[in-house]
Formats: structure tokens, C-alpha cells, sequence
């Protein structure tokens, strides 16, 4: 690892402590939820002039929203890192095998098994397939910004996390869009190309281009100190939690009356996304421990794969399906579900670092 990595690792947000946003999320998202059920139920016209907000596909009030929510995020990211990860293939290897060839994959299989199968009789067909069109998409979005936090919480190396995270955000680039339109057409959802596009262009590549040109900005004004980019990103993190949580808000307003109907429908949801994340964590942990990875780089190769990138999640729901469709609600469910899962398993992580005494990387 050179020095330059090293003191950009030193200031990355891994190092970060574990705040109060994110220790208690759920909390926060559940308060959220709560809150969008009693506007939709109580200013249903208000909610409904929102929806009418669009221009092609895109609802204009979410859109500024999930920007708000990714741009932090989005300049964190360092990919001058990406030149060393050849002395450390491995873990980089496991996280993108994880990410790009089997959780997609698996996440549909267990979204059709659950809303076509175990599920048939307790939901309309027709929501069923929004709901398994919404998983598919948490299930094509490996994790970006919160797997800092795990990795911090597991004592990984966050050059190497930092480095994951900028190799999977170029991936995401090209295999994010063709992914969940060959995923959605196997289970026989519509896809409209030119909005899943379109999602990926308004949501990956600009605000990662806009993240890259402002972290060099904020870096050259800074005379090189690497520092200034997480004090930048910390003036932006407040407007962060206000786009995510309004955005869960508004969600749910749109949804207020489904749910109402059959408060179980949450439950429902979040069953296969939990399923999921145990069984991914397993297979990227179990692999990394058999290629004798160091538990510094194991845990957080295991995180990411587990976690989601939800906010584009969210977004490209909204875009494909609508602010009020099952898919958008799937979504959001993810990360009502997320932290809690994350947490026993980064428990678990911590609890058998022990066991990994290989050296191989």
C-alpha cells in the first residue's frame, strides 16, 4: 500500500465514528414511515399535487431529494486508489463476484419464490410483481456510502473499502442497467429502456462526475490536504438525512392507503430482503475465510455485498414504476430493514475475527 493511499484512507469516511443518524436509521426511517402514512391519510390532495410533478418518468421533488441524499457520497469517492488494488486482488475479486454476478441474481430468485409461490393468494398478482421488481432493484445496487460505517465498526482496512466502493461505482455504471432490465424481463415486467437509462445517467454518472470534479475542487483549494473533502461533505451530511427521510415521507404518503388496508404488507416485503442479506453475507464471508483473506478485508467485502445501495434503488423505482407503486415501497422497506440486519452481522463479524489467521490478499 503506498502513502499516498494510506493518508487517504486516514480521512476517508471509514474512520468516521458510527453517529447518531446511523446508529439509530431505523428509528429515524421508522419515524418516517409513520409520518408518511398520516399525510397521505390526512392531506391526500396535498400528496397527490406532489405525484403530479414529473417531467419524463422523473418526479421533480424526489429527484432533488435523492440528489441530496447520493451527492455527499458521490465526492467521498476516490478512484485515483483504484491503481494499487493489483496488490491486493483478492477481496476485490470476491466483492465484485458477490455484487454483480450472484446477488442480482439470487435476490430475484427469492423475490419470484416468495410473491409468486409462498405468498400467492395473500396479494393481488399485480403487486406482487411490483414488489419482486423493487427487490430486484435493491438487489442490482451493492452498497456505496454506508459501508463505511461497517467497515469502521469491523476494524477494516478503509483504503481497501475505500477502494471496493470506487470500483464498484464504475461497474454500476455499465452493468446496473442491463442487469435489472434482463432480471425484469425473465419475471415478466415491462421494461421501459429509456427510463431505466435515464435513471442510471441522472443517478450514477452525473452525480459521480459532479462528486469527482468538486472533490479535486475542494482538494486544489486546499493546497493537496485530502482532509477538506470529509470537513466538505460534513456541511453537506445534514441535507443528506433531510433527503432521505423526506423522501421515505413521501413514499409512504403515496402508499398510506395499501398499507392502512393491510399493515402487513411491511412484514411481507422485508421477509425475503432479510433472507437475502444472511444468505449473501454468508457466502462472501465463508468464501473470503476459505481464501485466507485477512479479517480487515474479509468483513468489509461481506458488508458491501450485503448492503444496498438504496437510494438509487429508490429513485430508479420511482422512475420506472411511479412514487406510489409497490416497487418504490419494496424499496424503501430495504432500508426500514437494513441497519438492524447490519448490525448483528457486523456483531458477528467482530465476534470471529479470530478465526481468520491467513495472510493471502
Amino acid at each position: 500500500m503506498t502513502k499516498g493511499v494510506a493518508s487517504i484512507a486516514d480521512r476517508s469516511p471509514a474512520s468516521s465514528p458510527l453517529g447518531i443518524f446511523e446508529r439509530w436509521l431505523s428509528l429515524w426511517v421508522a419515524l418516517a414511515i409513520a409520518g408518511g402514512i398520516i399525510l397521505g391519510n390526512i392531506a391526500p390532495t396535498a400528496v397527490s399535487a406532489l405525484a403530479a410533478l414529473e417531467v419524463a418518468s422523473v418526479n421533480l421533488v424526489v429527484a432533488v431529494l435523492i440528489w441530496a441524499m447520493i451527492f455527499p457520497m458521490m465526492v467521498g469517492v476516490d478512484f485515483a486508489s483504484i491503481r494499487d488494488i493489483r496488490k491486493k486482488p483478492r477481496g476485490l475479486i470476491i466483492t465484485l463476484v458477490i455484487n454483480w454476478l450472484i446477488k442480482p441474481f439470487t435476490m430475484a430468485a427469492i423475490a419470484v419464490l416468495f410473491f409468486d409461490y409462498l405468498y400467492a393468494g395473500l396479494l393481488p398478482q399485480d403487486d406482487a410483481q411490483q414488489y419482486i421488481a423493487g427487490l430486484i432493484l435493491l438487489g442490482a445496487a451493492p452498497c456505496t456510502a454506508m459501508v463505511f460505517v461497517w467497515s469502521q465498526m469491523t476494524k477494516g482496512d478503509p483504503a481497501y473499502t475505500l477502494v471496493q466502493v470506487s470500483v464498484n461505482d464504475l461497474v454500476m455504471i455499465v452493468a446496473f442497467a442491463p442487469i435489472v432490465a434482463l432480471l425484469l424481463g425473465v419475471t415478466d415486467i415491462v421494461v421501459p429502456w429509456e427510463t431505466l437509462l435515464l435513471s442510471v445517467v441522472l443517478y450514477v454518472v452525473i452525480p459521480l462526475a459532479l462528486g469527482a470534479l468538486t472533490r479535486r475542487r475542494v482538494i486544489s483549494s486546499h493546497n493537496g490536504d485530502v482532509a477538506a473533502v470529509d470537513a466538505f461533505t460534513a456541511k453537506l451530511k445534514p441535507w443528506s438525512v433531510i433527503g432521505l427521510l423526506a423522501t421515505v415521507v413521501l413514499l409512504f404518503a403515496f402508499q398510506a392507503e395499501t398499507i392502512v388496508s393491510n399493515p402487513l404488507l411491511i412484514v411481507l416485503i422485508a421477509i425475503p430482503i432479510i433472507i437475502q442479506s444472511y444468505g449473501i453475507f454468508a457466502i462472501a464471508y465463508a468464501w473470503a475465510f476459505a481464501w485466507k483473506v485477512p479479517h480487515n478485508i474479509a468483513a468489509p467485502c461481506a458488508m458491501i455485498g450485503t448492503s444496498n445501495f438504496f437510494e438509487l434503488a429508490v429513485a430508479v423505482a420511482i422512475g420506472l414504476f411511479g412514487l406510489s407503486s409497490g416497487a418504490a415501497l419494496a424499496t424503501v422497506v430495504g432500508v426500514l430493514v437494513e441497519v438492524p440486519v447490519m448490525l448483528t452481522l457486523v456483531a458477528f463479524a467482530n465476534a470471529t475475527r479470530s478465526r481468520f489467521t491467513g495472510t493471502a490478499v
